[in-house]
C-alpha cells in the first residue's frame, strides 16, 4: 500500500509506502502512524484498502485520535 498524490500520474512516484497485504499468506503490515498522518491530510483510500484498514481497526484509532483534538 502506498500514498500517492492525486495530482500525479497513475503510475507516478509514491509519496510513501504505508503497508502491505499478502492475501495468500494472510499477512498484513500497516504503518499506522503514517496512515493516520495521510488521512489527517485528506487522503482517501481505495475500496480494497478501506476494507483492509477497517478489518485492522485503523478507523477506530483514527476516531480516537480525532476525539483527543476536539
Amino acid at each position: 500500500m502506498v500514498a500517492i498524490d492525486v495530482r500525479s500520474r497513475r503510475a507516478g512516484r509514491d509519496l510513501r509506502k504505508v503497508g502491505f497485504y499478502d492475501p495468500l499468506k494472510n499477512q498484513t503490515y500497516l504503518n499506522v502512524p503514517a496512515i493516520l498522518y495521510f488521512f489527517e491530510k485528506g487522503a482517501q483510500p481505495t475500496g480494497t484498502v478501506h476494507d483492509i484498514l477497517n478489518k485492522a481497526g485503523v478507523f477506530t484509532e483514527l476516531r480516537l485520535n480525532q476525539r483527543q483534538f476536539t
